[in-house]
């Protein structure tokens, strides 16, 4: 398993959050919506021009800029 962070994965790639390098301000908000050590996540698709990403941890849809999708590191499943 390989350790990337959250933003180099490409759309249809699952990963494992490994760790979540923000503030902790952040870090709340970011574990409110269920990103939390050890939650699967899959991308969805990135957006156009460096734009948001499209990320799905469970039943959930979340938008993430790519500077906040760059402070989640993940493990990959291959």
């Amino acid at each position: 398993m390989a350790t990337v962070n959250l933003e180099t994965l490409k759309a249809g790639e699952t990963a494992t959050i490994a760790a979540v390098h923000t503030d902790r301000a952040l870090s709340y908000r970011l574990a409110a919506l269920g990103f939390r050590i050890g939650k699967r996540v899959e991308v969805i698709r990135h957006g156009r021009f460096s734009g948001p990403l499209h990320v799905r941890i469970g039943a959930t849809d979340i938008m993430l800029r790519k500077k906040e999708a760059q402070k989640i590191e993940v493990q990959t499943l291959a």
